[in-house]
């Protein structure tokens, strides 16, 4: 069954992939480039799974993470979280936020979707 996928992410061509990704297994997505615009569209749309880069303009996806949590319509929807930033305790620190998953970049394609259907 389709899902309503919102793809948090700056990098034309990670949001392109992620989104080719998850349409290609039947998911309605939504991409934003820009977090400050997230909650607004986040609250119309009603995703069943929230991605997000960590490395965002203007608002950091950890910000971005807990007012998510911190939002009574959205607290319950699962956030996987993507990162270039794979030092160490960074998955620590992103699942502290909410995030209920964590992808390194470049990501592994099969990673990727097995991490969003365990989510789903």
């Amino acid at each position: 069954m389709a899902k309503r996928v919102l793809v948090v992410e700056d990098n034309e061509l990670n949001l392109k992939l992620f989104c080719d990704l998850l349409r290609a297994h039947g998911h309605e997505v939504l991409p934003l480039r820009d977090g400050r615009d997230v909650l607004a569209q986040a609250q119309d749309f009603l995703p069943d799974l929230v991605i997000t880069d960590i490395h965002l303009p203007h608002v950091s996806g950890l910000d971005l993470i807990i007012s998510l949590k911190a939002n009574d319509r959205l607290s319950a929807v699962p956030i996987m979280a993507v990162t270039a930033y794979a030092g160490q305790g960074d998955e620590d620190r992103i699942r502290a936020a909410g995030a209920q998953a964590y992808v390194s970049k470049p990501i592994s394609v099969l990673r990727f979707v097995e991490q969003v259907n365990a989510l789903l």
